[in-house]
């Protein structure tokens, strides 16, 4: 009779490569765009949300931090936290992700109107608070986030009609996707009415099922102990 060979101890699966610090699901759009262009690369990253009883945290949250500090990802010895930093490294470590378009033309328009969401449109941010959670049918927005408005959906029907639909450079998401989704969460939250072209694209940014994730768990996500976040009746 053969000797009962001892058993192998079952092989842990190898922890995520990364870490993205994030602020809230609900309330940052910054930590959202970090978490699509994360997702874009195909680098397995692990997500670790930041107390908001950090001073940092609470200054994003608040639209009051110099700097934005979150989302943060740690990854190989790097440490990044900006988003357009976050962007730029991923593609270059992971090209096989094709997370900027092949053509030339397109790669630059896709810089150029990621960067502008990154450095621009500050009336838009502060009159329509990032807030998955809310639903303000009668929200009036004023003429300098309409201004912003009207630049978006400038850009997008550009874009679409350039390269086809139905993301902004074609048949798959890009890092510019990631940057302007949120702004389609915040377009939901105030009833902001869209054209049919912006329409249908706000329809595959809210098909994305990195976004669906997302969205879930931010409904999930214990709400944060910082009152000036509740939505009072100026809105």
């Amino acid at each position: 009779m053969s000797a009962t060979k001892p058993r192998k101890p079952p092989v842990k699966p190898a922890p995520p490569a990364a870490i993205l610090r994030i602020s809230s699901r609900n309330y940052s759009s910054w930590s959202l765009r970090g978490f699509l262009i994360a997702r874009l690369s195909g680098l397995p990253f692990r997500v670790i949300t930041v107390s908001p009883d950090d001073p940092s945290t609470r200054a994003e949250l608040l639209n009051n931090a110099s700097s934005i500090l979150l989302p943060c990802l740690e990854h190989d010895g790097a440490e990044l936290w900006d988003t357009i930093a976050i962007a730029e490294y991923l593609n270059e470590r992971f090209p096989e992700a094709r997370m900027m378009p092949e053509d030339r033309i397109a790669r630059a328009r896709c810089r150029a109107i990621s960067g502008e969401m990154h450095a621009g449109f500050h009336a838009l941010r502060s009159s329509l608070p990032f807030n998955l959670r809310a639903s303000i049918p009668s929200f009036t927005v004023w003429s300098a986030a309409r201004g912003d408005l009207d630049r978006i959906f400038s850009l997008w029907r550009d874009c679409l009609a350039q390269w086809g639909g139905p993301w902004l450079f074609g048949d798959r998401p890009t890092i510019a996707d990631a940057m302007y989704a949120p702004v389609i969460m915040r377009a939901r939250t105030y009833h902001v009415a869209l054209d049919e072209t912006c329409e249908a694209y706000a329809r595959t940014i809210e098909a994305w099922p990195d976004l669906r994730e997302w969205i879930a768990a931010a409904l999930d996500e214990p709400e944060p102990r910082i009152t000036e976040l509740e939505l009072d009746a100026e809105f």
